[in-house]
């Protein structure tokens, strides 16, 4: 799971690792998994500076955040995958393109949203012990954001 996080979230592509994160950080808040959310949102932050405000925003209501109109697209195709892959049309994928999405980065949303609503049914599903304090997930958004998911 962590190398699969590595190659979606910090490998090569247009979309940066703090947009692909907040990507992630979308779909897991919108699942209610507390613990991916939190610490992918930590992640986002720590790709900006450190900067919370912004996926804070996204959570909060992702279509008047101060982020790309190409990003809200994609956030609408995160959005309905997380829901169910068919709801996605072809007017979102139209709507995306017309903002400058490419069709590798639509794809690279989707399978975004399609891995954390699994790796978020994965984690809640082990019952795992979750601390609900989002600021205990900081050091851990920091070190993914900069060292990544794989150990060395």
């Amino acid at each position: 799971m962590r190398e699969l996080a590595e190659v979606l979230l910090r490998g090569p592509n247009s979309l940066t690792s703090a947009e692909r994160e907040t990507i992630a950080t979308f779909v897991s808040h919108r699942n209610e998994c507390h613990f991916c959310m939190a610490s992918h949102r930590a992640a986002a932050a720590h790709h900006q500076g450190g900067d919370y405000s912004v996926v804070d925003a996204v959570k909060a209501d992702y279509l008047t955040a101060p982020i790309s109109a190409k990003l809200k697209t994609l956030l609408t195709i995160a959005g309905k995958v997380q829901i169910g892959g068919r709801r996605v049309t072809d007017a979102d994928i139209a709507a995306a393109r017309v903002e400058g999405a490419t069709d590798i980065e639509i794809h690279d949303a989707v399978l975004i949203a399609a891995a954390f609503s699994m790796f978020n049914r994965y984690v809640d599903g082990l019952a795992t012990l979750t601390p609900m304090d989002d600021a205990a997930y900081d050091p851990m958004g920091r070190r993914m954001a900069h060292e990544g998911y794989v150990r060395k």
